[in-house]
């Protein structure tokens, strides 16, 4: 791949906008396949995105080589929800994640898996922003429930699963289920990631 630039072109801003256009399809499946697990689907969405959505990021990072697509992409997500009546939180997650994750794929120059792994895992992260209101700012997520015409049946439900416990298994479900798609992407795109010089 042609790596004269470390800028992003015009081409690659193209590329990462297909990419993140695919990434939220990803999520928006995520969201109606845990729409069917009242009271936990919540909190177990980032996870089930992290699963379905490696071979995306993976590909991106692939193509793209360069900082940049990582954190745009994280400032779109993070963008979406937060216009989408989400909490502030839900934007800061996903750019603090987006470009921690960047971040981390730079150190091994987009080249390395194990970083390129670990740099999915931190970016999936950036998802736990729309639920992270659930155990730590539950006054004012009930507030903003309230006055967007929840019923009370609906609050106590979503918020019947919330503890110290479910926040534990929730951040871990993210961990093993973003290793477990990143993996899988890396294994789909064996062939794109040697002609890219990507290594172990």
């Amino acid at each position: 791949m042609n790596q004269k630039s470390n800028k992003l072109t015009v081409p690659d801003l193209i590329s990462v906008g297909v990419f993140t256009a695919l990434y939220f399809v990803l999520v928006t499946v995520a969201t109606f396949a845990c729409a069917l697990l009242p009271g936990v689907g919540n909190i177990l969405l980032p996870a089930v995105a992290a699963l379905i959505s490696g071979s995306v990021y993976m590909l991106l990072a692939a193509k793209l080589q360069k900082f940049g697509g990582i954190t745009i992409m994280g400032l779109v997500m993070g963008l979406f929800f937060f216009v989408s009546g989400h909490f502030m939180l839900s934007f800061a997650a996903n750019i603090i994640c987006g470009v921690a994750a960047d971040l981390v794929a730079a150190a091994g120059k987009y080249r390395s898996k194990k970083l390129l792994l670990a740099s999915y895992v931190v970016f999936s992260y950036g998802l736990t922003g729309p639920i992270l209101p659930l155990w730590f700012m539950k006054s004012a997520y009930i507030a903003n429930l309230t006055a967007r015409g929840k019923d009370a049946a609906y609050i106590d439900t979503l918020f019947a699963p919330i503890n110290s416990g479910s926040f534990v298994v929730s951040m871990l479900a993210i961990l093993i289920c973003a290793l477990v798609g990143g993996f899988f992407g890396q294994k789909m795109l064996k062939k794109h990631f040697e002609k890219a010089g990507i290594v172990a």
